[in-house]
């Protein structure tokens, strides 16, 4: 009851014009900032610290806030039309969104993100109000062996389900844990993959990995096959979810908050991994089996709400421990450091009204994101419109500019240049694109839990299961291994009487 007076103070702070003023230009700039490909939202609100020094720290974090979800829509905007992730959390919406967007259902792809990102986001800070003490004990509980655990379930939910057949899953796997090897070991220090050269020592950018693999990939894809196929501009369709759409979507949306609220609120990644164990998930309960890969509107509902719910959850570890868990929290906490602030258990005694009102500001937040994201589907749906050749064009300027803005190194380019080579030979010889990204994406930290897990057994391989929350996880990813064939053996038990039967009745 003490919070919800608490956050009825909050919306009193929060709803004065002057705020909602500020969550309004949040969440314009942080979409605006997430459909560039390498300006993701941690880029955006560390840009404009420096322009907040004369504000009042309840609007500068009110803005904050705006940018965060409004960048991680926009990068989710211009996965779905292009196929480009504008951050990494998106990448997941392009393996269905793009196909959408390709059969001429960009609109209903993009409305379907937009609720998606609602629906999470109000979850998820209803969540935060609620859970947020609780879930804070438990996240500091969690160890190595269990972060470990977590990741090695992504790695399975994500290739079990990706492909056309668990090899290829597990080779572009591979082929993304090799190049999160590229630089320093985090451990000794010493260089690996980096063929002496300096630039490589910081290691490869997810960024640039995902839009070389995603958006150069596919520029030269269709540019290898424009001589048999002229392209031809493709059709909006019709601007508003459809009775099917909504009846296909509407527990999608529910179910990603339960799957993004607990990731975003411990150490394990960001919104990296719900989003790609919600669309494994999301692939194994749906009732359409056959429109994955080629459209699943449930593909872009879940893993949109889960990644939603994710950016309220980091607030939990970052408000009530000063833990970030992801790079935005952690310009935001160096913002609450700059006003002299210190997240943490007592944050919520000496500063009621600035935490009260942040969080309350996530739901006007939410709110205008839907407002001014919705009616906007259509109208960036007819960027699909503009013919193939001059699109892919504009694709590839904005993919160097992007990679280019990472660090500032011309060796980027080059780098951006290779991996789309490599993404047009996954799509040459049928290898799914996001393993290799979540390869890279979780590699490095993987290896680290690993490690530190087996330093702290001193190297005995059951330190990594001594833990029943490790046990749990390892369980369920037994489970997700195992459940085809248990799925096998079962059809074989229904349909071997009734074909023996008749061979009875010849004899």
């Amino acid at each position: 009851m003490d919070a919800l007076n608490s956050l009825m103070d909050g919306f009193g702070t929060a709803l004065t014009p002057v705020n909602i003023l500020w969550a309004a230009l949040g969440v314009l700039l942080g979409t605006a900032i997430g459909v560039l490909p390498g300006i993701g939202p941690a880029m955006a609100v560390a840009l404009l610290l420096p322009v907040t020094y004369g504000l009042e720290p309840i609007g500068a974090f009110i803005m904050f806030a705006g940018i965060y979800y409004g960048a991680m829509f926009g990068g989710s905007t211009t996965s779905i039309l292009l196929n480009t992730p504008g951050e990494s959390a998106a990448v997941v919406a392009a393996m269905e969104g793009n196909p959408m967007a390709k059969s001429g259902r960009g609109a209903q792809a993009l409305a379907a993100a937009a609720i998606g990102h609602f629906a999470g986001g109000l979850i998820g800070t209803v969540l935060l109000v609620a859970l947020a003490p609780t879930v804070a004990d438990l996240a500091v509980d969690i160890g190595a062996p269990d972060y470990f655990a977590i990741m090695v379930l992504a790695f399975i939910a994500v290739t079990s389900v990706l492909g056309s057949s668990r090899i290829r899953g597990l080779a572009s796997l591979l082929i993304g844990l090799t190049l999160g090897l590229v630089g320093l070991d985090q451990m000794t220090g010493q260089q690996r993959l980096t063929f002496g050269s300096l630039q490589l020592a910081d290691g490869i950018d997810v960024v640039i990995v995902a839009v070389g693999l995603f958006a150069i990939g596919e520029a030269l894809w269709v540019a290898a096959h424009l001589r048999r196929r002229p392209g031809a501009p493709i059709p909006v369709g019709r601007p508003w979810l459809g009775r099917d759409d909504v009846r296909r979507t509407w527990k999608s949306w529910l179910r990603g908050p339960l799957i993004g609220f607990p990731f975003g609120a411990i150490p394990a990644g960001g919104a990296e991994i719900p989003t790609f164990l919600s669309y494994a998930a999301e692939k194994r309960l749906s009732k359409h089996p056959d429109d994955w890969g080629k459209g699943a509107i449930e593909g872009v509902a879940g893993p949109e709400s889960a990644a939603s719910a994710s950016a309220a959850g980091t607030l939990v570890s970052m408000l009530t421990l000063g833990l970030p868990t992801t790079a935005v929290a952690a310009v935001m906490l160096a913002a609450f450091q700059q006003y002299g602030i210190q997240p943490g258990p007592l944050l919520f005694e000496r500063e009621p009204d600035l935490v009260w009102g942040l969080i309350a500001s996530l739901f006007v937040g939410m709110v205008l994101l839907l407002a001014l994201n919705l009616p906007l589907a259509p109208v960036w749906a007819k960027l699909l419109r503009v013919p193939r050749p001059y699109l892919y064009a504009g694709i590839l300027f904005f993919a160097a500019v992007g990679a280019y803005a990472v660090g500032g190194e011309t060796v980027d380019l080059v780098i951006l240049l290779v991996i789309g080579l490599i993404g047009f030979g996954m799509r040459r010889y049928g290898l799914p694109v996001l393993p290799a990204v979540i390869g890279v994406i979780l590699g490095p930290n993987a290896e680290q839990q690993l490690r530190r897990a087996l330093q702290i057994s001193d190297g005995s391989v059951s330190g990594l299961v001594n833990t029943p929350f490790a046990v749990t996880v390892y369980a369920v990813t037994a489970l997700v291994l195992l459940w085809p064939l248990l799925m096998k053996l079962v059809r074989r038990g229904r349909t071997e009487p009734g074909r023996t039967e008749p061979e009875r009745t010849k004899v």
